[in-house]
């Protein structure tokens, strides 16, 4: 277990554990970078825990250090590595381009870090954006070809017009509830990962629906 680099000035810390689902690992790790930070005599701002799947990019823990980061409230994010952090180089990147804004450092207690003030973090953000680029690339590439032998094929790319995709189909309930709920079309889309115009859309059908939908006189059956 490597000691992190010893700074001239207290520096302030958040401290960010996740794991999958089992508790006690986040215990461990809570438990382990409480002592890196105390050997290293930082300030712990916060700490925070997180029972999610490292694919996602919307953790809400994650998104409070985040919120710390842009008020300039800590210098250090502690974790017992980089893939709790992130697990994609895409997002590693695009959250140290935020880090590296802010002089904010990613540092893991394997020794791997975004250590902005250290030549070790500044190539280690090199080589890694340089590999993001190539694997955009790569990517950018396949596309291409692949839409190219579809149309060779006469396949006819792009949604069917009127076809709604399947999950905002399967979320078209829980939009309308939030929407009665008195919930805003900007807080239903953060809530659900939709677009705002998405949720707009989905409410503005409820309310059409209704609009030309009266309901039948009181003793009138209707056929």
């Amino acid at each position: 277990m490597e000691t992190p680099q010893v700074y001239l000035g207290q520096k302030r810390v958040a401290i960010y554990c996740r794991a999958s689902t089992d508790k006690q690992d986040c215990e461990r790790q809570r438990r382990d970078l409480t002592e890196f930070a105390a050997r290293a005599g930082y300030e712990v701002v916060d700490i925070f825990e997180e029972y999610a799947s490292g694919e996602k990019d919307n953790r809400l823990e994650r998104a409070k250090v985040l919120a710390l980061v842009q008020a300039r409230k800590i210098d250090i994010i502690f974790v017992t590595e980089l893939s709790r952090w992130g697990r994609s180089t895409a997002d590693l990147i695009s959250t140290a381009q935020e880090l590296r804004s802010r002089n904010v450092s990613l540092i893991a207690q394997t020794g791997l870090q975004f250590d902005f003030d250290s030549p070790q973090g500044k190539l280690l953000y090199t080589m890694l954006a340089g590999f993001a680029e190539f694997e955009r690339d790569l990517i950018r590439e396949r596309v291409r070809s692949g839409l190219a032998a579809a149309q060779s094929r006469g396949v006819k790319l792009g949604r069917k017009a009127g076809q709604v995709p399947q999950r905002v189909s399967q979320l078209e309930s829980q939009v309308k509830q939030l929407h009665q709920d008195g919930k805003s079309y900007r807080a239903i889309a953060s809530e659900l990962s939709l677009s705002k115009n998405t949720v707009m859309k989905i409410c503005n059908e409820r309310n059409n629906f209704e609009a030309v939908t009266p309901y039948p006189e009181r003793g009138k059956i209707v056929e």
